[in-house]
């Protein structure tokens, strides 16, 4: 039978099985690449082909335009929604005023008011953090409350980063500042016991929204940097590679760019004096460590004879790397692969340099950019969800409320988070965590998302206000449990899965498509988590 989606369905329906549903989970190494193949006949061959198909994108004078130039959904799996598919991609997870908020602003002035996050009072997220006093805190802060090398500061600023994206209504903006923690990425915990909390606040927060030549002058002056890539240790007679190497490499132009081990050496040899004070967590320039001699990297150049001149030397040339065509390329290509897809397209990430370079290396005119292309409304169902935004994503369309002693089910998710390898800042290298499915595939993966979900569900972490299963959506007293599903499913995924898919729900719940809608709690809870764990959910 071929899926169609529909709102009813009768008893003639052929049966499906909780296994028709949890079926799906094993081809999300297919979804990842082509959701539209996840459903029907389609094999990983047809579904591979499929994802060759490369939607030819232009740019659009606003967000609903280019949503209505790409036409319908090319997808067999998500109907024609992009109000759905905004909201997919644009928060961890649509809260029901998410999706009244949409309905209410439409597209484009919803994400105007996210673009601009300071219009959007944020009270709960703040009340949220604030349940980690020393979330983001400044070294001097860090020094005089905990002890000498303790994690007190580094876990309160990875937790409330997660109270922040549970419960923040900007959402853009604190998955833009998810992107640039892992683009200029600095590990916590880590040895910057007392420096890496300001960093998260002070270059990555303070800046997300900014331009990105402003955050990555910042991040080369910031002590946590500077000492997580070792600059710390760089003398003129024994220049230190590490965070000169990883300038190029990884923050700026990118190893396509042509520069050689000999500029590397420059890079370096230019970045060197760029210190701090151990004792105060502060940052300063010494002078007497920076190398003086003439350097050359691509195309900037400088005599740097002076080590009194050497922190504007480096300044200067920060300023030339953000700046440069392959950087703006990079930056295109990150936030193009959040957004979009796993392998955005050259056409759409040259366009998204274009306005990089021509707003002056803004990175919100590049998130506006992304949306008012008509590559991100074509790409529907062909993101999955990593661990992190799984976890974040079900409490957000549970619609979890903050509750006093909260702080203990969220130190909770940081170590359930911890297990499948994907906290706040965590990924140990300076590369970040991979934004991309193949990284995060895995039996036991998808084992512990499930559990995660149930726990979720039937609110078996204390401290946060739960919705009861049986409580999710309104019921009417002639309600079919296929009914019931059917605006479950919408309330939890966003969409309306097939029917197939529903079946498969319902029956895995061992209910009958016709007979009453489910009242108990163990029996919605189980509906409710079989849609958590599907496709419909994992993908965006």
């Amino acid at each position: 039978m071929t899926d169609t989606h529909g709102t009813d369905t009768a008893e003639a329906q052929p049966r499906s099985s909780r296994r028709g549903l949890l079926g799906l989970g094993a081809v999300l190494a297919v979804g990842a690449v082509a959701g539209e193949s996840l459903v029907g006949a389609a094999d990983a061959a047809e579904a591979a082909t499929a994802a060759t198909k490369v939607h030819h994108g232009r740019q659009y004078a606003s967000a609903s335009l280019a949503a209505k130039a790409a036409g319908r959904a090319r997808s067999r799996l998500f109907p024609h929604d992009p109000a759905a598919h905004l909201l997919r991609r644009a928060t961890f997870g649509a809260r029901p005023k998410d999706v009244a908020d949409v309905r209410r602003f439409g597209i484009d002035g919803w994400l105007q008011r996210q673009l601009n996050p300071s219009s959007i009072k944020d009270t709960r997220a703040n009340k949220a953090a604030a349940v980690f006093p020393l979330e983001g805190a400044k070294p001097a802060t860090i020094i005089r409350k905990t002890k000498q090398y303790s994690w007190d500061a580094m876990m309160a600023t990875a937790q409330g980063t997660l109270a922040r994206q549970v419960f923040s209504d900007r959402q853009l903006y604190e998955i833009v500042v998810d992107v640039f923690a892992n683009h200029l990425h600095v590990a916590v915990p880590s040895e910057q016991w007392h420096t890496s909390p300001s960093y998260i606040h002070d270059v990555i927060r303070k800046h997300a929204f900014g331009r990105y030549e402003d955050m990555l002058l910042a991040a080369m002056k910031h002590p946590a940097m500077l000492n997580y890539l070792s600059n710390d240790q760089s003398k003129p007679s024994d220049v230190n590679e590490n965070l000169g190497r990883e300038l190029l490499e990884l923050h700026t132009v990118g190893r396509t760019a042509g520069y050689t081990e000999k500029m590397v050496r420059s890079s370096a040899q230019i970045l060197s004096g760029r210190t701090l004070d151990y004792d105060t967590g502060q940052y300063f320039f010494q002078a007497p460590n920076h190398w003086t001699g003439r350097v050359k990297v691509l195309g900037f150049s400088s005599s740097n004879n002076s080590i009194y001149k050497g922190e504007a030397v480096g300044d200067a040339y920060l300023r030339y790397l953000a700046r440069h065509p392959a950087t703006a390329r990079m930056i295109a290509r990150k936030l193009a692969t959040r957004f979009v897809s796993d392998a955005p397209s050259a056409s759409l990430v040259n366009r998204l340099a274009h306005v990089y370079l021509a707003h002056g290396t803004s990175i919100k005119a590049v998130v506006d950019a992304i949306f008012k292309s008509s590559d991100f409304w074509a790409a529907v169902g062909v993101r999955m969800r990593r661990p992190l935004e799984d976890a974040v994503g079900t409490l957000r369309v549970l619609d979890v409320q903050r509750a006093p002693k909260m702080a203990t089910p969220l130190g909770w998710l940081y170590w359930n988070l911890n297990d499948a390898g994907h906290t706040p800042y965590g990924w140990a290298p300076p590369n970040g965590y991979p934004d991309v499915a193949a990284a995060w595939l895995g039996a036991g993966a998808m084992l512990q998302r499930w559990n995660l979900h149930r726990a979720f569900v039937y609110g078996w972490w204390d401290h946060l206000g739960w919705t009861k299963p049986s409580n999710l959506v309104p019921r009417t007293k002639t309600q079919t449990a296929y009914q019931w599903t059917t605006a479950v499913a919408k309330r939890l995924t966003g969409t309306v899965p097939s029917k197939t898919h529903l079946l498969a729900a319902v029956h895995g719940a061992k209910l009958r498509a016709g007979g009453a809608a489910p009242t108990d709690d163990w029996t919605c809870g189980k509906i409710a988590a079989l849609l958590l764990d599907s496709p419909y959910f994992q993908l965006r």
